[in-house]
């Protein structure tokens, strides 16, 4: 039998119970399509957030990060495997609203202070762009018309625009702080309160990349070319090493020299020049009485992995492998200009034209301890406090950035342990190798014939052998200019047509100071490298 659902009797005592049940179940599920339709209204389509409609600045971060994460710090067209440091700092500041995404490195002006290869590590790495800001008035019609969207920032007034400054719309930025330090400056509580950029940041960052501190900075500074010096460390026990010859040999480094024998040559670059100036090299125990140094290595700018290449040299002085007097050696590259001797007991070094075959040290060890700028262009701040016991600073707490790092520090010394213990288990069964280096320490064995021959490369890595090959005596590789000529003319030739071309392009648009007259078809090594610096 059919219910009688279309309109109701007004008694129900004639119903059968199924007509009952079937009136019920019509009723429910009409009121579950009037609640659903309340509690779901449509959405409205989301609006893109406009850029042009807020202030910019340009801003300097200082982050740290753990280089074994990352594939180097440089961010790649072609994304790798292992994303980059700059990919994922990038990637949070469009997710934080800071930067467009759709615009790219390029759109904010991003440079960087060093370029850190992959498991190279960063302390107080710096790099400079253009940012979204609480501060300023937003940019005018007019402006974005005549402006490009760089220069759109480029102004800063010290007047708050609190219109439309909206939780929703900045995605959190004002959640976030970060606790006070005396290395770093807060705002006083009565200017404009800026965006929380350090919290803001870390608190979708990776706990391997931590922003430090933020400074406002001049519309023309760069984090490149600003810096007045970097300062590497490079850590290393001391087992098996000759610190007083490691010691000799890296005062040698100090000064202006000619570093093509340290270094790996980038045709990329189409160097022609590899003088550098080194402003600190030495060699000391990180603590007193530690089995653990660090080679300080503090210099104007670096080579391509420069500080890798020396170290690998220090650890064969080191050994006793080498003499002090091989640093100097090779760093004696011009017959014409020859080093003196680096003492009056020793000889003249002898002239080094082209770089021996040798492996550069471990990236594990090495970190770019800092960037140094003159006073005036960059003032650290940290973000604003906020009340004792208020809610975000309970939520703070959790994120801080020395509580972040403490603990890592932590499971990174708990790691430590067990791997001592683990070395311990092992030695109850097995016997150590002979330690053979230094090799000119009195109580040194001498080295059985077929012996193999463990030389260090730092990080826990060695080089083995059984006989060692003198520095001096290996295969050298093909000089710098000819190293430039092959990429020029082989597997980078497209990419220097391109540089040709951008390059005539500037001259035509009289914005570069190479006549020209001096732009070649293919380009020598000088010409190159006049290219290269009039497009960088």
């Amino acid at each position: 039998m059919s219910p009688k659902l279309a309109s109701p009797p007004n008694s129900y005592d004639a119903w059968s119970r199924e007509e009952l049940i079937s009136r019920l179940q019509s009723l429910d599920q009409a009121h579950l399509r009037r609640n659903a339709a309340s509690y779901n209204p449509p959405r409205k389509p989301s609006t893109p957030f406009d850029f042009a409609a807020h202030p910019k600045r340009k801003i300097a971060l200082k982050l740290s990060y753990h280089g074994s994460e990352y594939s180097g710090m440089e961010f790649q067209r072609i994304p790798p495997a292992v994303p980059t440091v700059e990919k994922v700092l990038f990637d949070a500041m469009v997710k934080t609203k800071l930067v467009d995404g759709a615009a790219g490195l390029e759109g904010c002006g991003w440079e960087r202070c060093g370029r850190t290869d992959k498991g190279v590590s960063g302390a107080q790495q710096v790099v400079s762009l253009w940012v979204r800001s609480a501060l300023g008035e937003p940019p005018t019609t007019r402006d974005q018309e005549s402006t490009s969207a760089l220069d759109n920032g480029a102004s800063e007034t010290e007047e708050s625009d609190a219109g439309g400054l909206m939780t929703e719309e900045f995605g959190g930025m004002g959640d976030w702080d970060e606790p006070p330090s005396n290395t770093v400056r807060n705002r006083p509580s009565e200017e404009p309160t800026e965006l929380r950029y350090v919290s803001s940041l870390n608190n979708v960052l990776p706990s391997s990349i931590r922003i430090l501190a933020w400074s406002p900075v001049a519309p023309d500074f760069s984090a490149r070319f600003n810096c007045q010096y970097r300062h590497y460390k490079y850590f290393f026990t001391s087992d098996g090493l000759d610190i007083a010859a490691m010691r000799d040999a890296a005062r040698r480094l100090e000064g202006g020299h000619d570093f093509r024998n340290l270094c790996k040559i980038d045709p990329q670059k189409q160097l022609t020049s590899f003088k550098r100036t080194i402003l600190q090299a030495t060699v000391n125990p990180v603590d007193e009485g530690s089995r653990l140094y660090v080679f300080d290595l503090k210099g104007t700018a670096f080579l391509y992995n420069q500080v890798r290449h020396i170290m690998a040299i220090l650890f064969l002085v080191g050994t006793n492998l080498e003499s002090p007097s091989i640093v100097s050696a090779l760093m004696n590259v011009d017959a014409e200009d020859p080093l003196p001797p680096f003492t009056p007991n020793e000889l003249a070094p002898p002239v080094v034209a082209t770089k021996p075959s040798y492996q550069m040290a471990d990236p594990l060890p090495l970190v770019l301890w800092d960037c140094g700028y003159n006073a005036p262009d960059v003032q650290w701040h940290i973000d604003a406090d906020f009340p004792e016991g208020s809610v975000s600073s309970q939520r703070e707490l959790a994120s801080n950035i020395i509580n972040t790092l403490r603990g890592i520090h932590e499971r990174a010394l708990l790691r430590l342990t067990l791997d001592a213990h683990f070395l311990k288990a092992a030695s109850l069964y097995h016997q150590p190798p002979t330690q053979y280096f230094p090799l000119n320490r009195p109580d040194a064995p001498k080295i059985p014939e077929g012996s193999t021959l463990s030389v260090p490369l730092g990080g826990g890595t060695f080089r083995r052998g059984a006989k060692y090959e003198p520095l001096l005596e290996r295969e050298r590789s093909e000089s710098a200019d000819v190293v430039n000529e092959k990429w020029r003319t082989g597997r980078g030739a497209k990419k220097w047509a391109q540089v040709l071309e951008k390059k005539k392009m500037k001259v035509a648009a009289g914005d570069s100071a190479l006549p020209v007259s001096d732009l070649p078809a293919s380009g020598t090594a000088v010409e190159s490298s006049q290219l290269l610096s009039g497009l960088s």
